[in-house]
């Protein structure tokens, strides 16, 4: 019997269910160092045990709802993530890019007073939280699991994109989207939100979507692509930019430039 199953029973079909899930995910198999043979030397778990042991816990999390951001974990850091819902397109960006685009809005809130909304980018919020607690940011999402954040959490469906409480109107000067769909149909409706949110003429929009909606993106809202590439937890295929419609100087790989 393994370490595991001692644990618990379902502990003893992990490694083979592991081994199934980094198939799926293009990831090697975890190789089996085996246990040290020296019986002076404390006993060690072999890899692929620790590998279960790992998934285990991250499953355990899972049924309550929060997954923790893999990048995090191995750095000791606490960055709690609900899960991905791939039903509602949910797909969560990797550490450097929630880092790099909540520092991004940090910079840009400045004054102090200046309000953020976060609209379908649930990962950026957590991240803006992490780093600067007390920033005024309002997160605008479909899915009421962030409910959890109180008064933070406004419940946004984009097919109604003006129905939204109405003390929310013209009051941020930074407005962050990421679409949840790959549409035009679906990024008019969010450009649509975006003007409703914003300050006329003195706010700061970012955008973060597929590379096909540049043309889209710029008709609409007149944004142009950074060098950044954000990329996400899930590696998903589709090329993603960030747009704004600032001239971010040095930042975010500055703008790209027209050919």
């Amino acid at each position: 019997m393994s370490l595991l199953s001692e644990f618990s029973p379902s502990f003893a079909a992990l490694p083979q269910e592991l081994k199934k899930m980094e198939e799926l995910r293009d990831h090697p198999n975890p190789q089996n160092d085996g246990v040290a043979a020296d019986d002076d030397d404390p006993p060690m778990l072999s890899s692929e045990t620790l590998s279960a042991l790992k998934e285990f816990l991250a499953q355990q999390n899972r049924s309550l709802g929060v997954e923790p951001d893999p990048d995090n974990v191995e750095n000791g850091e606490e960055v709690a993530l609900v899960a991905e819902d791939w039903k509602l397109s949910q797909f969560w960006y990797d550490r450097e890019t929630a880092e790099t685009v909540a520092r991004e809005v940090l910079t840009l809130c400045q004054p102090s007073d200046s309000r953020v909304a976060c609209i379908a980018c649930p990962t950026l919020y957590t991240y803006l939280k992490k780093l600067d607690h007390n920033i005024a940011v309002q997160l605008l999402e479909y899915d009421k699991r962030f409910e959890q954040h109180g008064s933070d959490f406004t419940f946004y469906d984009y097919n109604r994109p003006e129905e939204l409480p109405s003390e929310l109107k013209h009051a941020y000067s930074i407005v962050v989207a990421d679409p949840p769909y790959l549409s035009k149909e679906c990024l008019e409706k969010v450009a649509q939100t975006i003007s409703f949110l914003s300050r006329p003429q003195e706010s700061y929009l970012l955008l973060l979507t597929g590379e096909v909606q540049k043309d889209t993106a710029a008709e609409l809202m007149g944004l142009r692509p950074c060098g950044f590439r954000p990329r996400h937890s899930s590696k998903l295929g589709n090329e993603f930019r960030l747009f704004t419609n600032y001239d971010p100087g040095n930042r975010l790989g500055g703008w790209v430039q027209e050919d």
